[in-house]
């Protein structure tokens, strides 16, 4: 055979076997490269929602926490103001009780204070009386009347 024959040959077989190829075997692998060029944009399309969904909910979090802190110290304010008007409530019902007490003890000491009065009113009435039975009792006399003053001034 000659050189051009076989070369002939060659190109015929080759040309055969780009047909081949190109009919049977290329179009699977095309397909295949394109399913995976398509999973690949699927991938990179999902990787980058999912990085925004992230960032979004990044920021709802940080949302959530800020208005968590805000309420958690609206809180404590309010839990610091209650406990001040608890505590001045409280002060001001123990300065009440005192005036009371103080006012009671008061007006009982003031009660004493006229009973002692009335007391001495009493013994000082009793030894006026004594008095003037033992100056009736003897007779009348300067001396013996100074004498019973002056047992009566001691005596009170």
């Amino acid at each position: 055979m000659s050189i051009n024959a076989t070369l002939i040959a060659q190109l015929i077989v080759f040309l055969i076997l780009v047909w081949f190829t190109m009919k049977f075997v290329w179009p699977p692998i095309t397909k295949a490269l394109d399913e995976r060029a398509t999973k690949v944009a699927e991938g990179l399309s999902a990787a980058d929602r999912a990085k925004a969904e992230l960032s979004a909910a990044n920021e709802r979090v940080e949302a959530q926490l800020s208005a968590a802190r805000t309420d958690a110290a609206q809180r404590l304010a309010d839990a610091e103001r209650l406990a001040h008007s608890m505590i001045e409530e409280a002060k001001s019902r123990a300065s009440e009780e005192a005036a009371k007490i103080v006012a009671a003890a008061k007006a009982e000491a003031e009660q004493e204070s006229i009973k002692a009065r009335e007391s001495l009113r009493d013994e000082v009435a009793q030894l006026a009386i004594k008095g003037a039975e033992q100056i009736l009792r003897r007779e009348v006399n300067a001396g013996v009347h100074a004498e019973l003053l002056g047992r009566l001034k001691t005596e009170l």
